[in-house]
């Protein structure tokens, strides 16, 4: 509701604390005013567990909050499954232009259908408040995984690297870009597969994005150079931060660190990337040949595209002792047990009955030809010259003498 100045009668915005004109304190506003902000935040607070919001998502726990807003694990009572609702900022969400520019790449990113990433379902309003629905995926983001296990083995790293970048490739195929990719968005299920969240940032490659060109995107420790300067950001982008995360993998660290963000993005721009075999003087060579490749500063000297990362990393892989290879392989993609080795494998069971058998047979043959050996007794010989043996001294031969 307008305030008229109570000196010039000048009419004022609601809002306003001064007269325009005469910049006389306004009396407050008849009705309280709400701001969007205040009432998202409402919003979010009400998202507790069992609250149905947008009379669909009963609210079962949060995931967690980031700098797009909070995550939820809910219950989509129109679907009958549990999917993943992410409560947009109020800040992000009142500028028109960037829900538009989510408005636009979630149609693109819906298009995604690979199992290494995280399907993304729809954009909602719930009255002020923007959400985005996804697949729920049962397990803990890469980052966590990191912090309590330190230090990944190499063959646990490059399986997570190489799923990571067939996402990244068929997402690519389709024209997104995903522009924030690091381990708070890298899912690992409970099988140990690898899913790519959060596509809702991509700018679509296939369209005009509204995207300013200037304008930086992204989390600083994963961000690529041309991404700190403000330069558009291609499929390139993406294969640096998978290096940087590798990186950080097999090392517990991200190669650059700074007390600000603007600190690690000056790193990321204009310091050489470090060797990760440095950290851990245990990492095969090829490998850190790989990461470094992956992190150069200029976009024409890293692999230019998912293809040739993907090759790199399967000859990385095969190089690796079975020992630490097999662990970082999914459950789902180890091969099922094959006729060839049910060919070498005999069962306990189909075993019994021929071993019993074999074992009667023997038993019998010694209790049949036991009688037949002599035990004690002179040996024959077949020479004419007289012997002499020495018998035990219990003779049960009845014999005096021998010829």
């Amino acid at each position: 509701m307008a305030v008229k100045c109570p000196k010039c009668e000048t009419v004022n915005p609601p809002d306003s604390k001064f007269c325009k004109e005469c910049a006389t304190a306004l009396p407050p506003s008849e009705k309280p005013q709400i701001s969007v902000t205040r009432t998202l935040e409402t919003a979010a607070d009400e998202l507790a567990r069992g609250t149905v919001f947008a009379e669909r998502y009963e609210i079962i726990e949060e995931l967690g909050a980031g700098g797009m807003g909070r995550v939820y694990r809910t219950y989509d009572k129109k679907i009958e499954e549990e999917v993943a609702l992410k409560l947009i900022r109020p800040e992000i969400a009142a500028e028109k232009r960037t829900v538009e520019r989510f408005r636009n790449e979630i149609k693109t990113a819906r298009k995604i259908s690979h199992k290494n990433v995280c399907r993304t379902h729809d954009l909602g309003e719930e009255g002020r408040a923007l959400f985005i629905t996804m697949e729920y995926v049962r397990g803990e983001d890469l980052k966590s995984v990191i912090r309590r296990m330190k230090v990944l083995a190499p063959g646990t790293a490059v399986s997570i690297a190489r799923q990571v970048a067939e996402g990244l490739g068929e997402a690519h195929r389709l024209g997104v870009v995903h522009r924030d990719l690091k381990p708070g968005n890298i899912m690992i299920d409970k099988e140990g597969s690898a899913k790519i969240m959060d596509f809702g940032i991509a700018r679509s490659l296939l369209r005009a994005g509204t995207t300013a060109e200037g304008a930086i995107i992204g989390t600083p420790e994963y961000m690529s150079p041309e991404q700190v300067e403000g330069k558009p950001a291609d499929e390139r982008a993406d294969i640096y931060a998978l290096g940087v995360i590798l990186f950080e993998m097999v090392t517990g660290r991200p190669p650059f660190e700074g007390e600000t963000a603007l600190a690690v993005a000056h790193k990321h721009k204009y310091e050489p990337a470090p060797d990760a075999r440095t950290l851990n003087p245990q990492l095969p060579v090829a490998l850190g040949r790989l990461i470094l490749r992956s992190m150069e500063k200029e976009r024409e000297k890293r692999y230019q595209g998912t293809a040739e990362l993907l090759a790199d990393l399967a000859t990385v892989e095969a190089a690796l002792p079975s020992t630490e290879r097999l662990p970082g392989r999914a459950p789902s993609r180890t091969k099922p047990a094959t006729s060839k080795t049910i060919t070498v494998k005999i069962t306990p069971r189909k075993l019994i009955i021929p071993a019993v058998a074999l074992a009667a047979v023997i038993t019998g043959t010694v209790f049949i030809w036991r009688p037949w050996i002599p035990r004690e007794g002179p040996p024959v010989f077949s020479s004419d010259r007289p012997s002499i043996a020495i018998l035990p001294l219990a003779d049960r031969t009845g014999q005096k003498d021998f010829g």
